[in-house]
């Protein structure tokens, strides 16, 4: 097996590990004051995560380029309004306050997105690949950290601790 087509597995395992993990959030949100908001943030990102793993060309398509480039627009001016909220009350455990965790969350989908932008063009390189399979990782191990300390949630929310 050529060392592309070696990437382009790891590189659609990793979309695919990254749609599982965007529909896991959307999932979560159903007990959220504003799901609806919240469920489209991150069902968006899972969908296009998923034709990335079934058709890693798709990226070039005119539609899944603006449902895209939309979805980054508007989560970035989402991240920029969050953002600021959290430096203006310097806030510094952002995990332990909504608007950090709503923060993150949507950080993570704009730079995935952004990861994925023309992927589709050449075969990915080792950088992006590489890049990929950090992130992806990352999400599960912060969600399971979380999940077994319990004292790191305690001060959360109700709606945020029922869902899973």
């Amino acid at each position: 097996m050529s060392k592309n087509a070696q990437l382009d597995i790891v590189w659609r395992i990793c979309n695919a590990c990254m749609s599982l993990f965007f529909g896991l959030a959307t999932y979560v949100q159903i007990n959220d004051p504003d799901a609806g908001l919240w469920m489209v943030g991150y069902g968006v990102p899972s969908l296009l995560c998923a034709l990335i793993g079934w058709w890693p060309q798709v990226t070039e398509s005119a539609p899944w380029r603006t449902v895209s480039d939309l979805h980054i627009l508007l989560s970035s001016a989402a991240v920029s309004i969050l953002g600021w909220t959290l430096v203006k009350e310097q806030v510094t455990a952002i995990f332990q306050r909504e608007e950090g965790r709503e923060f993150c969350g949507l950080l993570l989908t704009v730079f995935w997105l952004l990861l994925c932008r023309r992927s589709g063009r050449c075969p990915v390189g080792v950088l992006r690949v590489s890049a990929a399979a950090a992130v992806a990782v990352f999400p599960f191990v912060s969600w399971v950290y979380y999940y077994v300390n319990k004292e790191l949630r305690a001060d959360w929310p109700s709606h945020c601790k029922t869902a899973i």
